[in-house]
């Protein structure tokens, strides 16, 4: 593999536009990509140990020490392009990387503020984050490989693309801080990770302790968000704390972050089951006083309260046995969404309809032990043992839902309803690995993975002030104080296991080929019930109870590639198949025969179970460097097949939502991304990525489970067009200080909220955002002014249910059933931090 020379680094360093936290390729670099990952990073942090005759006759040379080098080390910038990744398992940068990587690094996330993965996004080309506010994750989409309709509420699953906190798979959108650096691999992964994915893989890779040096960094943020009563603030803390010289340290991080809202509850019910949701009839909340009679006011209920932190204990013995242990906890509260009714009953742009709070708290805890031994200068032996915890407890207004079905609820002119669940996810891992370390134009990867994940939900729905009138007015015979209607349990577990391997022979200069393999199984089982409490004697809560299995394995395989015609120019190929397992959804299965004089909510033989999907994936990419290193640049294009596509649907009984196997679609689509230096102190950096995503099969009942599709029709949630332009001036001062003044543009293009628009879908409209920071740095100091949504464009992000349902009555009651998540509107603010 050609490696940049360490005076073509400077040169290619000096490309970037803001200033990024990376590790330069010395002249050791030809060693350390022949070295695995962990070993490399512990080269980085002691070069004395590693470093070769060049490099240490390099490293004897003193640096220049007048004004001007000073000025010019200020107004440096590395390139994203040459930051030292280690998805292939061996350091490498990202220019020199033989698939398709792309890499945020720890400069660029702060100087862009980029919290979470929501806001990363844009950054990363191919990549759509379906944006809903604090309550959930975020849906992750890579090169339009998805199905699912975008949603207004919390979504906190995705199998699709995996997630990774370093070595540790766990899909949480923990906030980017003491990140090193974000790595995007785009295409179906499996031969070098223990989670195999469909799409993609992201990788939150952290700062590490360091043995030899203490630091402490404090940051804080204050600002003013428009549509908001409150200011908001954020403050983080990072130490590096070594214990014992070259042999432990600590590190840890902690941040809280307390965002107002900007969405208003103004029609909560003061009294469930009493108070009358639409006092005037269809279309009106009535006057001012029966509003106020009916109503409580709420506001800015999607205020973001996050407190994370993440700490590492490292364990050395010498440079070849080494290890991490490492907890990580993060807790997010919320009382709403950031949606709107879309105007439903004369709301404002700003207002939530809901008849109930909604509030959503969810927490995140990661327990992992890392080991990294180095056997006998020919392998290094990798152990990662992880066990991740979840808990999400939600509120949501359920009124519409039950009015949707028409079971004739509405006779209760006081009705509404309210649903709770409580999901607890629990996920083990064992992962081990041998990457080689041997000279020789071979060089190979082995590993082993196991991993289980077991979910946990309880779900009840009430509905207040129902049973006592049914009971007086005919609808029933059975008074339940709790006023339960609905209820579940359901628990899943699946058990994948995994072993898989990756080999690189170099064949000649500049060309090198790759293969890898990997073979799975996983079984996966379901068991739970479900019950009408409304029919029941009270207390009792009865529920039906089955379960059941499946299973499958198969083979997923990739072939890569890669050429470098000269220091300026590489080429690479890849063929890669990747999986998604499949499972058993979480609804109660039907206990036959059913009773259908009454209401079911439950799941049929057909609708328990689901298959796994595969993606075949084709691609051909450059990356390459013009005109003496001012413009770098990657670009590449890619056709992925995608077979027997799990698709959202629902049950027959209840329209409970879960997923199914139907159809094949295809992706196409390019990716590009570079950076230009236009002045020593005007640089430019820019990324596009088209995607065209549809069915290449009709499948009857596809959508929702009621509407077909046909070939042709395109798939949902992910953007056709989408890009970013970002502009970094440096002004240099004197005694190593410099002022920055940065602006980004962002594109962000339609999407599809259900396949081919079917069964009343919608299509989001695309939008532009930028934002605009001054920042004054002075050695240990940095202050920034900043300002988001710099125009304060309002702009839907996702949206719930069918665009039908707006406006919809039953039997005289408006239904509020249809959403719109909303963009975050203008932030105005300053931030500094101190380093010591």
């Amino acid at each position: 593999m050609a490696v940049i020379s360490s005076h073509k680094l400077r040169l290619l360093c000096a490309t970037a536009l803001v200033g990024c936290a990376v590790t330069p390729v010395s002249n050791s670099a030809r060693a350390a990509a022949a070295q695995p990952a962990s070993q490399a990073e512990t080269k980085k942090q002691q070069p004395n140990t590693y470093k070769g005759k060049a490099a240490q006759k390099t490293a004897s040379t003193p640096a220049p020490t007048t004004q001007a080098s000073s000025k010019a080390k200020s107004i440096e910038a590395a390139s994203d392009e040459s930051i030292v990744v280690t998805s292939s398992r061996r350091a490498t940068s990202v220019q020199n990387a033989t698939t398709n990587i792309t890499a945020i690094s720890a400069e660029t996330i702060k100087s862009e503020r980029l919290d979470d993965i929501k806001s990363l996004a844009a950054l990363l080309p191919g990549v759509t984050v379906v944006n809903s506010g604090p309550n959930g994750a975020g849906t992750i989409v890579m090169r339009g490989i998805s199905t699912s309709g975008t949603s207004t509420n919390g979504v906190f699953k995705n199998n699709a693309v995996g997630v990774y906190i370093g070595e540790v798979p766990m899909y949480l959108d923990f906030m980017l801080l003491d990140i090193n650096r974000v790595e995007s691999l785009q295409g179906p992964q499996g031969t070098l990770f223990g989670l195999g994915t469909l799409g993609g893989t992201i990788r939150y890779m952290p700062n590490r302790p360091n043995t030899n040096k203490y630091s402490i960094s404090v940051h804080g943020r204050v600002f003013g968000q428009y549509h908001s009563t409150a200011p908001g603030g954020d403050e983080d803390v990072t130490i590096n704390l070594p214990i014992w010289k070259d042999h432990i340290a600590f590190r840890s991080v902690t941040g809280y972050y307390d965002d107002p809202g900007y969405i208003d509850y103004d029609y909560v019910l003061r009294k469930p089951g009493i108070s009358n949701p639409q006092p005037a009839g269809p279309n009106s909340f009535g006057s001012s006083a029966q509003r106020d009679e009916n109503f409580s006011k709420h506001s800015g209920v999607n205020f973001n309260h996050t407190l994370t932190t993440r700490n590492q204990l490292m364990l050395k013995y010498n440079d070849d046995l080494k290890m991490y242990l490492t907890y990580a906890h993060q807790e997010t509260k919320t009382d709403g969404r950031s949606a709107t009714g879309a105007g439903v009953m004369n709301t404002g742009n700003w207002d939530g309809p809901w008849r109930y709070l909604e509030p959503v708290d969810r927490s995140g805890d990661l327990y992992s032990a890392e080991v990294y031994a180095n056997l006998f200068h020919i392998a290094q032996f990798v152990s990662t043992t992880a066990f991740t915890h979840q808990v999400i407890d939600t509120k949501y207004d359920n009124t519409d839902l039950l009015l949707d079905l028409d079971y004739g609820y509405q006779a209760f002119p006081q009705f509404s309803s309210w649903n709770t669940s409580h999901d607890d996810y629990r996920q083990f891992n064992q992962e081990l690995r041998l990457v080689s370390t041997h000279k020789g134009p071979f060089s190979w990867v082995v590993g082993g993975f196991y991993n289980k994940f077991n979910t946990n939900t309880v779900y009840r729905e009430h509905v207040p002030g129902f049973s006592e009138w049914g009971v007086a007015n005919g609808f029933g015979n059975v008074y339940r104080p709790d006023e339960l209607e609905y209820a579940s349990r359901v628990e899943t577990e699946t058990a994948e296991r995994a072993l898989y391997s990756e080999g690189t022979l170099h064949l000649m200069k500049g060309l090198q080929i790759t293969g890898g393999i990997r073979y799975f199984d996983y079984d996966a089982s379901n068991s739970g019930g479900s019950g009408l409490p409304l029919y029941q004697t009270y207390p009792d809560i009865k529920l039906s109870n089955a379960g059941g299995g499946t299973g499958s394995n198969g083979i997923v395989w990739k072939a890569n590639a890669s050429y470098r015609f000269n220091p300026q120019l590489m080429t690479y190929f890849t063929y890669s198949t990747g999986y998604r397992v499949g499972g058993y959804n979480r609804v109660a299965p039907c206990i036959l025969p059913l009773n259908t004089s009454v209401q079911n909510i439950c799941a049929l033989s057909n609708e328990i179970s689901y298959k796994p999907d595969t993606t075949r994936n084709i691609e051909l990419g450059f990356r390459g460097n013009l005109f003496h290193n001012r413009f770098v640049f990657s670009i590449d294009g890619y056709h992925i097949d995608w077979l027997n596509v799990q698709v959202p649907s629902q049950t027959v009984y209840g329209a409970v939502g879960i997923t199914t196997n139907g159809g094949r679609a295809v992706s196409n689509g390019f990716e590009f991304s570079g950076s230009l230096r236009i002045t020593r102190q005007l640089h430019l950096t820019a990324n596009y990525a088209y995607v065209d995503a549809h069915l290449t099969e009709g499948v009857a009942n596809l959508v929702n489970g009621v509407a077909n599709a046909y070939a042709g029709d395109r798939l949902p949630g992910s953007m056709k067009n989408s890009g970013s332009i970002t502009a970094t001036y440096i002004l240099p001062l004197d005694n190593n200080r410099s002022v920055r003044f940065n602006w980004m543009a962002a594109y962000s293009g339609s999407i599809y909220s259900t396949v081919g628009l079917h069964d009343y879908g919608t299509r989001i409209p695309s939008y532009v955002t930028h934002r605009a920071s001054i920042s004054y740095r002075a050695g240990k100091w940095n202050a920034s002014f900043f300002v988001n949504n710099t125009f304060n464009q309002r702009a839907i992000t996702a949206v719930s249910n069918q665009s039908n349902t707006l406006n919809q009555q039953v039997t005289g009651v408006t239904e509020r059933y249809y959403a719109e998540s909303i963009l975050a509107p203008r932030v105005i603010g300053a931030e500094a931090t101190v380093n010591f």
